[in-house]
Order: C-alpha cells, then sequence, then structure tokens
C-alpha cells in the first residue's frame, strides 16, 4: 500500500490544499465562510473555483458535480464537464464561482411530499463550504444543499446544518453561565458501520436480495452463531483484501478509517471511523456505504447494508457515537476533573435526560424503517424503547441530587453542586451496556438503535434539535437567575426527578424491562406507522420550528415521505415474495417430487415395499399446498391493502396484516428447503450465501 500520511486526503480539495492554491486574503475569506459563516462575494468564488478546477484536473477529473443528499436517504449528483466552445473548433475547461456556488436539478423528480408536481420542477443545489469538495470517479463532487424554489429543505443536510447552529447558539448561552468564553460549539459523531459480504456470483442468484436487499426466504443453516466464534475472530484472506483496497479508497478521500473486525454473525463485519464533526461525518458516511459496495465488487463480494438481511443471525446496525465540544478542543460530555466543570457536566447530562424522555417518539421516529422493524427488539439491538443508560456511579451521583442524601462514593458528604464536595466523575467508571438505545460511555453517548443503511443525518438533526430546546430552557431560566449556584442546583434536582424514568441501567433485551418501561409510561412503537404517527404532534412542530429547523410543511412533507417508502418497501416484498414463490419454490419442489415418485416407481419393481419416498412425498405435497394457500392469502390481503387511500391507514395493515402473512408463507416454504435434493434447491441456502467467503 502507499504511504498511508501521503494518501490519505489525497483526493480531496482540503484547507492544506487550499491554502498552497489561493492568494492568502482569498484563502482567509473561506476560513471565515466555513468557520462564521460570512458569505463570500463573487471575485473571492471564482478564483476558489478556477483553483478547484485545476487542482481536480490534476487528479484526473473531467467533470464536476453538485454532490447532494435527498430524502431518498442515498446521494445524488449530475455530472456536468469543465468543457466550453472556443474558436477554430477547440475548447477551454471552464468552471466559475456561480457554476460552484449553485446548480439547478429537478426537485419534482425526488421525494418531496407533494411540495413539487411535475410542473414545478425547478430546484436549488447550494455549496456548502464546511464540507471539503472531493474527486470520485473523475468527477469534482461538491458537497451542498437541496432546496426547493421556495426554499423549503428537500434533503438531509440543510435540517442538520441548522441543528448544529442551534446546538452552537443555546450552548453558548449556557457556557457563558460558567463563564466560558468559547466562541463555537459543534456536535461531532462517530458512525461505527456493520455490513454483511457474500459472493457475488451467490447474490445474483437470490431474486429477493436483489430486489430487497434481505432474504425473504431460508432455513436456518446447521450452523448459525451459536458458537460465539465470529465475533473479532481471524479475519478470512479474502475478507482482508477487500478491507486493505476499502481502506485505501476511504483514505484517498480524508475518510478516518480506524477501526475493522469480524462481527458476531457469520459473514458480517464493521468498519469504525475516527470522530469528525457531524456534518463532515455524515458526508463520509453517505461515501463509505457507497465505497464499500463498489469495492466489494471488485472483489467478486456483494456488500449488504440492510439491517436484517438473514433471519436466525444477527442483523447490522449504526452505532451512532455523539458528543458536542468546543472551538477549545472541550468535550461538553466529558465529567471533568473540577467540581466547577463537574456541575457544567451535570447540567449538559441533565438536558440530555430531559431532552430524551420529553422526545421518545422523536428518537424512535429517527431510526424508523421496514428494514430496521426486523432488528430492534431482537437479541442483537435495543427494543424500540427509548431509555438511557449512565452507569452504576454515574447513576447513583444522580441519585444523590435527586434524593439530597449523601453520595457513598469517593468522597462522602451531601451533593451540593458547584462546591468542592463533588467528587470528579471518572471517565470509564462502569461496564458498558451494548443493550440500551442510548448510553453514555465516558465522553460520549452511543445511539445503538440507527440501522445500518440509514443516513446519519436524520438522526443526528433530532439529537441536536432536542437537546438545543432542552439548554434553551435551561438558559432561559438561569440567565435570569440572582444566585447561580443555588438556582442551578434546583434545577438539575428538579429535572433528573422529573425524568428519573428514562435512566436505566439493566438488560434491554430481557422480557421485564418492557414491563417496567410501561408501568413507568415510557413509550413503546413496534412500528414504522406507530413511530411516524406522532411526528407532527404539535409539540414536535413547536420543539422544531422554535429551534429553527424545521417549517410545519417540511414536517408534514417527511411524515408523507417515510410513509410512503414504507409502503413501497413492503409493497416491494410481497411482489418478490410471490413471484417467487410461483416461480422457484413450488416448481423446485414438483420438479423434486417427479424424480421421486420415478425412483419409487422403479424401487417397487425391484423391491416389494419402500414407503420412505411416498412418505417424504406426501410430506412435500402437504407443504406445497399450504403454502399454496397461504401464498395467495397474501395475494389477496395486500390487494386490500393496496386499496387504502389512507396512506396512514395502509401502512398499518401492512404492519399488521402483511407482514404477519408474509411470515406465515416464509415459515412454510423454509420446511420444504431441507426437504429438497441438494441440486434441486431453487435458490442458494444460507449456509451456502454465510460461508462462502474464504
Amino acid at each position: 500500500m502507499t504511504n498511508v500520511p501521503e494518501l490519505f486526503g489525497s483526493l480531496v480539495f482540503n484547507q492544506t490544499v487550499m491554502k498552497e492554491m489561493l492568494p492568502p486574503k482569498t484563502f482567509t475569506a473561506l476560513k471565515h465562510t466555513m468557520e462564521e459563516g460570512t458569505p463570500l462575494d463573487l471575485d473571492a468564488a471564482n478564483q476558489i473555483a478556477e483553483a478547484m478546477k485545476n487542482w481536480a484536473i490534476s487528479k484526473g477529473a473531467t467533470h464536476y458535480s453538485h454532490w447532494f443528499q435527498p430524502l431518498t436517504g442515498v446521494t445524488a449528483e449530475k455530472h456536468d464537464s469543465f468543457l466550453v466552445p472556443a474558436d477554430e473548433g477547440k475548447i477551454l475547461m471552464s468552471f466559475s464561482g456561480k457554476e460552484l456556488i449553485k446548480g439547478e436539478p429537478d426537485a419534482s423528480s425526488f421525494p418531496n411530499g407533494g411540495k413539487r408536481s411535475t410542473f414545478e420542477a425547478r430546484g436549488y443545489t447550494v455549496w456548502d463550504p464546511t464540507s471539503y469538495p472531493f474527486v470520485k470517479d473523475h468527477t469534482l463532487c461538491i458537497p451542498t444543499a437541496f432546496c426547493s424554489y421556495n426554499g423549503e429543505a428537500l434533503d438531509k443536510k440543510t435540517p442538520l446544518l441548522r441543528s448544529m447552529e442551534a446546538i452552537n447558539e443555546q450552548s453558548l448561552r449556557v457556557l457563558k453561565l460558567f463563564g466560558k468564553k468559547a466562541k463555537h460549539v459543534t456536535t461531532t459523531m462517530g458512525p461505527e458501520q456493520e455490513y454483511f459480504l457474500i459472493d457475488e456470483k451467490l447474490y445474483q442468484k437470490r431474486k429477493d436480495l436483489k430486489m430487497c436487499g434481505r432474504t425473504l426466504f431460508g432455513a436456518r443453516p446447521v450452523k448459525g452463531q451459536e458458537m460465539d466464534d465470529q465475533y473479532f475472530a481471524a479475519i478470512k484472506p479474502r475478507v482482508i483484501e477487500y478491507m486493505e483496497d476499502l481502506n485505501e479508497e476511504l483514505w484517498k478521500l480524508g475518510i478516518y478509517a480506524k477501526t475493522e473486525h469480524n462481527e458476531v454473525a457469520p459473514a458480517q463485519h464493521e468498519m469504525a471511523p475516527i470522530f469528525t464533526t457531524s456534518n463532515l461525518a455524515a458526508d463520509q458516511n453517505q461515501l463509505t456505504m457507497e465505497i464499500m459496495k463498489k469495492v466489494a465488487r471488485r472483489h467478486g463480494l456483494l456488500c449488504l447494508l440492510h439491517e436484517k438481511p438473514f433471519d436466525g443471525v444477527n442483523g447490522s446496525g449504526k452505532h451512532n457515537n455523539w458528543s458536542i465540544a468546543t472551538d477549545s478542543g472541550e468535550n461538553l460530555f466529558a465529567p471533568g476533573k473540577t467540581p466547577r466543570d463537574n456541575a457544567q457536566f451535570l447540567l449538559f447530562l441533565t438536558a440530555v435526560i430531559k431532552a430524551v424522555d420529553e422526545n421518545q417518539d422523536l428518537l424512535r421516529y429517527s431510526v424508523a424503517s421496514a428494514g430496521n422493524d426486523h432488528r430492534l427488539g431482537a437479541n442483537e439491538a435495543p427494543p424500540a424503547i427509548m431509555s438511557i443508560f449512565v452507569g452504576d456511579e454515574l447513576q447513583a451521583i444522580l441519585e444523590a441530587i435527586k434524593s439530597g442524601k449523601a453520595y457513598d462514593g469517593k468522597t462522602r458528604g451531601k451533593m451540593t453542586i458547584g462546591v468542592d464536595v463533588l467528587p470528579p466523575i471518572p471517565k470509564d467508571s462502569t461496564d458498558r451496556n451494548r443493550t440500551s438505545p442510548f448510553a453514555f460511555t465516558g465522553n460520549r453517548f452511543e445511539f445503538r438503535s440507527v440501522g445500518s443503511a440509514l443516513s446519519i443525518s436524520g438522526p443526528n438533526t433530532i439529537l441536536n434539535a432536542i437537546l438545543a430546546n432542552s439548554l434553551c430552557d435551561f438558559a432561559d431560566e438561569l440567565e435570569k437567575s440572582k444566585d447561580f449556584d443555588t438556582d442551578l442546583q434546583k434545577l438539575i434536582k428538579r429535572e433528573i426527578t422529573a425524568h428519573w424514568r428514562i435512566l436505566f441501567n439493566g438488560n434491554g433485551y430481557g422480557k421485564e424491562w418492557i414491563e417496567e418501561a410501561e408501568k413507568r409510561g415510557l413509550k413503546n412503537y413496534r412500528t414504522t406507522p406507530k413511530a411516524i404517527e406522532h411526528y407532527t404532534d404539535e409539540k414536535n412542530v413547536k420543539l422544531f420550528t422554535r429551534m429553527g429547523i424545521y417549517t410545519a410543511e417540511e414536517m408534514k412533507s417527511h411524515y408523507d415521505i417515510k410513509l410512503e417508502k414504507y409502503c413501497q418497501v413492503i409493497n416491494i416484498e410481497v411482489n418478490t415474495m410471490l413471484e417467487m414463490v410461483q416461480k422457484d419454490i413450488i416448481p423446485a419442489a414438483f420438479k423434486y417430487m417427479n424424480v421421486l415418485a420415478d425412483t419409487e416407481f422403479k424401487m417397487q419393481r425391484v423391491f416389494s415395499l419402500c414407503d420412505a419416498g411416498l412418505k417424504l412425498m406426501g410430506r412435500l405435497n402437504t407443504l406445497i399446498n399450504d403454502l399454496s394457500n397461504k401464498a395467495n392469502k397474501l395475494s389477496v390481503e395486500h390487494e386490500k391493502t393496496n386499496k387504502i387511500e389512507d396512506l396512514m391507514k395502509r401502512a398499518h395493515s401492512y404492519a399488521k396484516v402483511i407482514l404477519p402473512a408474509m411470515e406465515a408463507v416464509r415459515s412454510v416454504a423454509d420446511q420444504i428447503e431441507p426437504l429438497l435434493g441438494e441440486e434441486y434447491k431453487p435458490f442458494p441456502s444460507y449456509e451456502d450465501l454465510l460461508y462462502s467467503v474464504q
């Protein structure tokens, strides 16, 4: 491999390149734009565009593209060449400041919740200077925001940027109360990305994987993950080659790929990057998912990012490690070593506790999808119930604050915030809880409910929004205080007491927790429609509009888009399932039965008695009839569901009627598969898929 420090960021127009290629005055102006949001004049934009074009051409680029994140959950790009006509049939390579700053993709052909009709197609992409341009596939990709002609956000990036500004504004208000002179506060994030690798030739033989990203059928293999021998095991040579190639591609694009290992399930792996700002992390994670798939095909592999591609083994998540820090590098979720810093930490911690408890519905909404519904609540992922794990020692400190009693820790004494009796809080004072959806892990929170295929922009926008809202409430109250230390202590005690129910350090996988959570009054939205149902509640509209992140109209469009996508995903799965039953499974079973019947006839001529074949044929015949009946029932129910005009009612029907009917079809088909001779199986089995990559 090439020297890594030289390789890293070699395809990124980062600040090092900018400083080398831009006039000092222009570079300074761009830095002010990146850090403070000051506008660029056209002359500076033209100079930046020219330098960017020259650099990109030196890296092999012939085109440029405004690279954006529409509400599809993936990225979009339209390529334009640098080519412009010149005299005598020649050309020039040109790129202007206007072309850098703004583009015009079609806003009616992307999900927009009905805000853009075909005859109202105009939309705009606007350069985001806080995220570096890069070269990919001979194209200069310029990260941009995407909005409609009327200014509504039609992407994932714009709300995330708005939410980061809300966190900045409200955090600075709170820090000022503690005498801190921070200039800027930003959220940071590091997404741990889980994925499966299977052989591409086998993938091509599975219609369900190609159409749905997950297997709709598949009998469990004789060995799954029950031996616990896959996790952190030695990585297989073919996978190592893939990971090395992947790292090189990611490093070229300045993506901090750090950790790689085998995950719990066979054929499952994980890649984790180093933390960076939320906006950049979101862009880089979208790139990471794209490159994972692209590199896999070079190695004859297929990368699966679906949350639950295989039944019976763990699905894949994207653990969202989230924190906030000042421009001086102070982590506001770090407990600190002095009482005053502890008091600041406890106020931010209390704000998170309040935010999560009051907005369980929004957090569940942020990770809701048809794919993630299969994963949440299984013995591999947190339940759909939102709760916070803080660890035993921190919980004991919060208990002491809540009760006003002595804290029996390293320093005994009554808990008085801001006074020396408050002990230092160790960074790693407790075990990790992998069953919690929202766990404090020393200096950050790990939101473990995020699905592997999901854009992290949505969950992080909501995390930022709800925390900013809590901090705003606290700042409004404490800015009026005449006795800050006393009022701070009262506020923290009051809010911890009010939201104590959201704290849970136990086993989130246990059935007992579901019962306990219900007693506590916590929400348990098991399906995506239930989660979406509450998104546009009055309290949520008030929160987002107050923080300047979404308008009520934007929220309504998100509501419609998410519901429609849920219905579309399951609609595709039903059609694929019915086609596989009729074209693959039943014909394969009949073909095998025909061979059995022929063999049985011949055996009867030689031996007077041979009933094993008859029993097997009888068993297959019963199962085929059962499968056909259940498939017909699914088809009828599917037709009824698709006629429901109200989108929410249709989504609920998919969740309550169609998914159980699909499971009934699968259960019969999965009984047929093991009875068929190996050469008569209609598609590669789980054993083939999970154990083929060596």
